[in-house]
């Protein structure tokens, strides 16, 4: 099918999650994202998890890299020689209406810098991916750490930082990549001007805590928010047990949802004379969280006397907001009977299949293909035919000469 971005060429020199992150989202959208990478690869070319779940060989081909740059096509270019460097820097500023944008995350090479590549396209888009604003270098890992969410995570009993296993501030980085080259390129057909865009993960990570008010709510207690396990800060939410010891989410945000949940579990007359005896009006978001553990406790014997297939039945007949806890393996078994329609299987250059995503934005209803996935450097010959005119004795003289994998 035609995608929105057919057409459009961005080149992108970026390693790890932010910025393929950007590029991936651009070329499910239809754009030609040609990724360059040293020959031999990057450094996150071989990033867990791997084929052989990491008791393969060391150069073990990565799921990882093969997610995130599927779609893409894949140059590979020694970047310390002279000629080299031209080839990239002709690339990125190659001529053309469509051309002449660039995603990275590269520090200290100079001779990609804003203003030498601008030199050569005035209108060039560039946005640049950073740890921090001033240049130094982090990751999710270490900005999480900064803002503070590592403190209000787990236990209620406290103790050491819980680090999260997912990578937010990257992905929601990678986002504001695409975010901002289409602002970008809407400028650029309006007035013609090209554009230098610094996304710090660092400002992503803070933007983030601040925009849901939690800044203003440490400054308005005095101090960092208490922990509080799995219940959903604010509301009523939290797990249960099943009598087959399956493990439920049941979360109750809208008076309708608490109505819901109090009568399916037959608790309304318990959560009246509760109501009663503490002064309470349960109806309020605010009060249910207040006395979340006491509605926790009158409502766990219910679902600690019925399996999982009774409570999924009764909580969906009732239209309880709730969601079993699964594990991956599950996902992938729900996915080979064609429950997620989102998900696709890719076959990797090594001849493994890859699970991967098509893009979550649905087009007249379709996600549109997840794209293929590129051997490291096998587009390299067409691309510097296509873009550059380069001649086929040209590129062979590149191959002799080690310039090009």
């Amino acid at each position: 099918m035609n995608r929105p971005l057919a057409g459009l060429q961005v080149v992108e020199c970026a390693s790890f999650v932010a910025g393929p992150t950007g590029g991936m989202t651009l070329a499910q959208l239809g754009a030609n994202v040609i990724r360059i990478d040293p020959i031999g690869g990057n450094t996150d070319f071989h990033r867990w998890p791997v084929v052989g779940s990491g008791s393969g060989p060391a150069d073990a081909e990565s799921y990882y890299w093969a997610s995130l740059n599927k779609g893409k096509r894949s140059v590979t270019i020694d970047m310390r020689s002279d000629e080299g460097r031209e080839l990239v820097l002709a690339l990125i500023t190659a001529p053309g209406d469509d051309r002449g944008v660039l995603v990275d995350n590269v520090v200290g090479r100079r001779w990609m810098a804003n203003d030498v590549l601008v030199g050569r396209r005035p209108d060039l888009i560039h946005l640049r991916v950073q740890g921090y604003p001033d240049g130094r270098p982090a990751v999710d890992y270490t900005v999480n750490a900064e803002v503070g969410i590592p403190q209000i995570t787990g236990s209620e009993e406290g103790g050491a930082p819980v680090n999260h296993v997912l990578p937010a501030w990257d992905l929601v980085t990678g986002l504001s990549v695409s975010t901002g080259v289409l602002a970008a390129l809407y400028d650029r057909a309006r007035t013609g001007n090209g554009a230098y865009i610094e996304l710090a993960l660092a400002d992503v990570a803070l933007a983030g805590v601040a925009n849901l008010g939690w800044l203003s709510e440490a400054v308005d207690r005095g101090a960092d928010r208490p922990r509080h396990g799995n219940h959903v800060y604010g509301s009523f939410g939290v797990d249960f047990a099943c009598s087959d010891g399956a493990r439920v989410m049941v979360v109750a945000l809208t008076e309708g949802q608490w109505a819901a949940l109090r009568t399916v579990t037959g608790t309304e007359q318990v959560f009246a004379a509760l109501e009663r005896a503490l002064d309470a009006d349960l109806t309020k978001e605010s009060e249910r969280y207040r006395l979340r553990e006491t509605i926790a406790a009158v409502l766990r014997p219910w679902f600690a006397a019925r399996d999982l297939k009774t409570v999924s039945d009764e909580l969906d007949a009732a239209r309880v907001l709730w969601s079993r806890y699964r594990g991956m393996s599950e996902v992938v078994e729900a996915h080979r009977g064609g429950h997620h329609p989102v998900l696709a299987d890719v076959p990797m250059p090594g001849g493994h299949d890859l699970i991967t995503a098509r893009s979550p934005l649905r087009f007249g209803g379709d996600h549109g293909p997840a794209g293929d996935v590129p051997a490291l450097g096998q587009h390299t010959d067409e691309v510097l035919a296509e873009v550059l005119g380069l001649s086929d004795p040209e590129i062979g003289g590149l191959h002799d000469r080690g310039v090009v994998g």
